[in-house]
């Protein structure tokens, strides 16, 4: 018999077969390009595409191949959020045992992004509002154009800002004061302010928008991966910690990085003058 390794449950997400939106991935397969594709309606989720996005994060912790994801949305906007009609209207004539399903379900999609390995970075341009501005708030990274208009409208519709996680995702973002103002009016965040506030990276023009995400995630992908999915842990779990904890936690991540071969190629890249070649392990 064979001999096994936990690298035989990985397999790869290369040729993904995507159902509610796009999928595509750079040849070598390490950057995935996820692309809401309703831009008629200007990409609104509905509970197929809420299901298929959970179960796909959820999927990529066992990716052979996919190392980073940006998600964009198509036709110059990035996410209206839920469909009025297929999501909003329907959830108007559930029981609260449904309704608990559901917010459920959307929450599960912000957790999953949240513990997929591959660090994650939204690419938005246009109209980013409601559940889109939460997939948005969910990624590692957020690059926006001057036409990104960013909106927590959960209150606009009679509903709490308290919604898949943004009363606790959002101010460690932005901060207490900025969150709060936004939950509370549901009033759209401009790109210079999310920009000026942290929400945004960067801010590029929207012919060049796509190209520098994707530029960006190849950076991250050829570089120390398994070090990145060691620092997006870190940075999720050190939100529960006190001081003590976080510092012994990040003695522990620090060292298991230390006996990758990442680790010893950098030092053997340097000492020779020469580029390090990462390969995640």
């Amino acid at each position: 018999m064979a001999e096994l390794s936990m690298q035989d449950h990985k397999h790869p997400f290369k040729d993904y077969t995507a159902r509610h939106f796009r999928w595509e991935c750079s040849d070598d397969g390490r950057v995935a390009t996820i692309t809401l594709n309703r831009p008629e309606k200007k990409n609104p989720l509905t509970f197929d595409s809420y299901a298929e996005l959970r179960d796909l994060f959820r999927g990529l912790a066992y990716a052979s191949d996919v190392r980073t994801v940006v998600i964009q949305g198509a036709g110059g906007n990035f996410c209206s959020g839920g469909d009025v009609f297929e999501i909003i209207e329907p959830l108007t004539k559930m029981t609260m045992p449904e309704l608990l399903a559901f917010t459920r379900m959307t929450g599960d999609l912000v957790k999953a992004m949240r513990r997929a390995p591959q660090p994650i970075i939204a690419a938005i341009d246009g109209i980013c509002a409601g559940a889109g501005a939460m997939v948005a708030l969910a990624a590692d990274f957020r690059l926006g154009t001057a036409e990104a208009k960013t909106a927590y409208l959960f209150t606009r519709v009679g509903l709490a800002g308290a919604d898949m996680g943004a009363c606790g995702l959002l101010p460690r973002v932005v901060g207490q004061g900025k969150a709060t103002d936004l939950l509370m009016t549901g009033r759209a965040m401009g790109a210079d302010e999310a920009l000026a506030c942290g929400f945004f990276s960067a801010v590029h023009a929207p012919a060049e928008l796509l190209g520098k995400a994707q530029a960006l995630a190849k950076t991250l992908a050829d570089g120390p991966w398994f070090a990145h999915t060691m620092t997006k842990t870190m940075l999720n779990q050190e939100w529960a910690m006190g001081i003590e904890e976080m510092i012994e936690s990040e003695a522990q991540a620090q060292a298991i990085c230390m006996v990758t071969g990442d680790f010893g190629r950098a030092f053997q890249a340097f000492a020779a003058k020469e580029k390090p070649k990462f390969e995640g392990c």
